[in-house]
């Protein structure tokens, strides 16, 4: 004979006090379990969204990143040959050479710089990037000291804005357009023309080349022939498998230090719960004795206990991703640890977050509650029917 559902939720209510405290401490760790996986997630996200399957990113061979990378303009002119790089509608090859840079800029309302990325582009680059949109202003003009910025730029960098100046390269350039990646990387950077840029900061060479598939498939063959080129050291990669590379060292950090505080928050949770279920049982011994007097067996003892304990912990973890997915209304910026660059992005709550969230609440409540449930359990009727 089973103890109703019932009764695990009504002694869960008589002690509201210790329940919302107990609940509250579960909510904490799955509001930080939870904030270190969306903020884990928002970053990938940002990164792999900035990426599209088509295109492929050549870079310089052992390079990790375009901003190590250097590609001599006649690597460029072999790769632009190659017959997998699709064409536009004019009868351009959907290619760019492209430069990148990272200049420091100050911070809006405060004098902490931070490093920026500064891409030269080619009038293909557009094409190759649907996903950004001009949102303000106009675009650069070729061959100018004219730029445009990310909409994270204009927001938070001083000179960023339509209009604006920035200093660099030994320049003054003028922002004459704002642009909106979306969730993307490029929301974090500036563009202008890269022949000017190039003059600009003393570069010979181009950091990598872009340029879009005609056929997806097509990819391996187009990789292979590059890399086994012998006139050229370079190495190519879909561009959404070099973005995810980008991110896989923070997100690792990020993982590393998120679980480490969760382990740590976890122990005085679990603790806390034991302690509520050890005080429930002490204090319903007579009401276990009745119980088994009544012909309930251990096993329904043990299951009933241990069932408060999961409801306190399912009760801690939907309070703590309730507050937790509040979090995707903010963007907060941290270093790319590739780049060296400023990146922003959003806390991002997925549906794998969600359910590991509520899994973690449960196992920490079937933890803190296993032990008292099992003496609840072995207690003696005789015993238990003694105490008043």
């Amino acid at each position: 004979m089973a103890i109703p559902f019932s009764y695990s939720f009504r002694n869960l209510w008589t002690r509201r006090l210790t329940t919302v405290l107990t609940a509250s401490g579960m909510a904490l760790v799955v509001f930080v379990f939870a904030s270190i996986l969306m903020l884990s997630e928002g970053l990938r996200k940002t990164l792999v969204d900035t990426g599209s399957p088509d295109n492929v990113v050549v870079i310089r061979k052992g390079s990790a990143s375009e901003v190590q990378s250097g590609i001599e303009r006649i690597q460029a002119a072999i790769v632009e040959t190659e017959p997998e790089v699709a064409f536009g509608v004019r009868g351009r090859r959907l290619l760019a050479k492209e430069l990148l840079v990272l200049i420091n800029l100050p911070k809006r309302g405060t004098n902490k710089t931070s490093q920026v990325v500064i891409r030269g582009i080619q009038p293909e680059s557009l094409l190759l990037r649907p996903q950004v949109k001009l949102v303000q202003g106009r675009m650069p003009k070729a061959g100018s000291s004219e730029i445009m910025a990310g909409a994270s730029i204009a927001r938070r960098f001083r000179g960023g804005g339509v209009g604006e100046n920035l200093r660099f390269g030994m320049r003054d350039w003028t922002v004459v357009g704002i642009f909106d990646a979306g969730n993307s990387a490029f929301s974090s950077e500036i563009w202008g023309d890269a022949d000017q840029l190039m003059q600009a900061f003393r570069r010979p060479v181009y950091s990598s080349v872009i340029f879009k598939l005609a056929d997806s498939s097509a990819f391996e063959a187009v990789k292979k022939r590059l890399e086994g080129d012998p006139r050229l050291t370079l190495e190519a990669r879909r561009e959404t498998k070099y973005y995810a590379d980008q991110s896989e060292m923070m997100a690792k950090f990020l993982r590393i230090l998120g679980m480490s505080l969760t382990v740590i928050f976890s122990l005085g949770a679990i603790i806390g719960a034991m302690i509520t279920m050890y005080s429930a049982v002490a204090n319903r011994t007579s009401e276990i004795g009745t119980l088994r007097a009544l012909g309930f067996q251990r096993g329904s003892i043990l299951a009933a206990f241990l069932m408060e304990s999961l409801l306190l912990g399912l009760v801690g973890g939907c309070i703590g991703l309730f507050f937790a997915s509040f979090l995707q209304l903010f963007t907060i910026s941290t270093l790319n640890f590739q780049t060296f660059s400023e990146l922003a992005f959003s806390f991002t709550l997925t549906f794998e977050i969600f359910y590991k969230s509520l899994l973690f609440s449960l196992i920490m409540g079937f933890v803190g509650g296993v032990l008292p449930a099992f003496r609840a359990a072995r207690k003696n009727i005789v015993e238990a029917l003694r105490v008043t």
